[in-house]
């Protein structure tokens, strides 16, 4: 079975990707990854990883993945099939395996069974005014921040700040809680990577400790005292499924709760983070379009997802051996979908380069197949209320130099964004409503960017 649109099979050494592996890691690739996705895609649909395995770079190759039957997660069974390796007995790495993200069918089905629709039409209704209203305080901290220093940085004061004030209230956990949670699922995720280096297993067994020793404290105090929160929903429903071992049905929350913390914090921060980035840079002409058109919010956070997703990497497994875009693999062997270079195939994406808060086309961003992003209705609720209160705090906002990022390849994160505007900082708080435009966007469109390519 093979993907459509296939370029051919692949024979390029494995070592003709390092290079372009280390320098997706490096703080260049990292700031500008799209010239070395090129790269990568121009070498084939499927390329061989250095470390064994495969890289998948095209879109309807990387779909057929995360969509397919026949594909699996890297799940404890498999681990277990595979050579003593540091990297999967790693703490961190073991607790992570327990979770949604590395589960198979049937105990990912049941898991899924007991989450429901976690994040539906209802819910997000009922969680959209907080959401809201969480959004204003933060970019109005955020005015504040300018107005005092001249300039400030939106990943601290803003980007950060909103998925952990919406999780943590959807939870029912207290806000002095928030900057330890932060700061653990910050430095949990360096387990995730491809190639983890000891010092980051080491980070992240520590981070997951003291996800542990607070979330497990939390699942206590629930126990003792539950609510009509998420988490004392999910202690009755375990319970009723593990009758007489409490414990068990404790383990399953943790796994939950700890498994949401990881998955929305950081992606959402960096949802949020992007989108400005995107909307301001080049003179702000995205933004001051945005601005006169703010029915295209949602369209402005869906390219942002296109363009440069929270993720860029993921792995599955080969459940038989198949066929994918004309290169043979095996059972069990591990193909890892590149989220980033699929974004920028223009067999799929025409101009992909270009950042056009009108494309009407599909991403990956949230996945695909049974792993689709539970958090996905969430993600996008935060994006959508925070742009519309940017958009109605600021006339103008400008980035006062380039992002910096982790060096990551799986989870992309922004560490520092510093932004200020040409507003007049004595100006009132009350802001200029944005209305929707019956009249549509201009004959011309929108502005767009397109990044330089190789």
């Amino acid at each position: 079975m093979t993907a459509v649109g296939d370029i051919s099979g692949t024979t390029t050494d494995r070592r003709a990707v390092i290079s372009l592996l280390r320098r997706l890691r490096s703080p260049e690739g990292q700031s500008n990854p799209w010239p070395v996705w090129e790269q990568m895609r121009s070498l084939g649909d499927v390329l061989p990883a250095p470390w064994g395995g495969y890289l998948v770079t095209g879109y309807d190759a990387c779909d057929q993945v995360l969509r397919g039957r026949n594909w699996l997660v890297p799940d404890l069974a498999w681990q277990a099939r595979q050579p003593p390796s540091e990297r999967w007995q790693a703490p961190a790495a073991q607790a992570m395996s327990r979770t949604l993200f590395r589960l198979n069918a049937p105990d990912h089905t049941c898991q899924r069974r007991g989450l429901g629709n976690l994040f539906d039409r209802n819910t997000l209704a009922s969680l959209a005014p907080r959401v809201a209203v969480h959004a204003r305080r933060i970019v109005d901290e955020l005015a504040d921040r300018i107005r005092d220093d001249g300039e400030a940085d939106f990943v601290t004061v803003v980007g950060d700040q909103l998925p952990v004030l919406a999780t943590g209230e959807w939870l029912d956990i207290p806000a002095r809680h928030h900057a330890h949670m932060l700061d653990f699922t910050h430095r949990q995720v360096h387990s995730q990577e491809l190639l983890p280096t000891k010092t980051e297993l080491a980070v992240s067994a520590q981070a997951t400790e003291e996800m542990r020793v607070f979330f497990t404290g939390l699942i206590r105090e629930r126990r003792e005292a539950p609510g009509d929160d998420p988490i004392s929903h999910w202690i009755r429903y375990w319970d009723e499924q593990f009758p007489g071992d409490p414990a068990a049905a404790d383990q399953t929350v943790f796994d939950l709760v700890m498994f949401i913390a990881v998955a929305s914090l950081e992606t959402s921060a960096t949802l949020m983070t992007n989108a400005v980035w995107l909307l301001t840079r080049d003179g702000g002409a995205a933004w001051n379009w945005l601005r006169e058109h703010p029915e295209h919010v949602e369209d402005a956070v869906e390219e942002t997802l296109r363009y440069d997703p929270p993720v860029h990497v993921n792995s599955r497994i080969a459940a038989a051996d198949t066929v994918l875009a004309g290169t043979p693999i095996a059972k069990d062997q591990m193909v890892h979908v590149m989220y980033g270079a699929a974004a920028h195939d223009p067999r799929r994406h025409e101009d992909p380069y270009r950042f056009d808060i009108l494309r009407d086309s599909s991403h990956m961003a949230f996945g695909g197949g049974i792993h689709y992003c539970l958090g996905a209705g969430l993600a996008r609720l935060e994006g959508r209320s925070l742009l519309t209160a940017l958009l109605n705090r600021f006339q103008t906002l400008r980035p006062v130099s380039v992002p910096t990022y982790a060096p990551r390849m799986v989870f992309r994160r922004v560490t520092s964004l510093k932004v200020t505007t040409d507003d007049d900082p004595a100006a009132p708080r009350a802001p200029r409503p944005l209305a929707e435009d019956p009249a549509g966007p201009p004959a011309g469109g929108c502005p767009v960017h397109r990044t330089q390519r190789p």
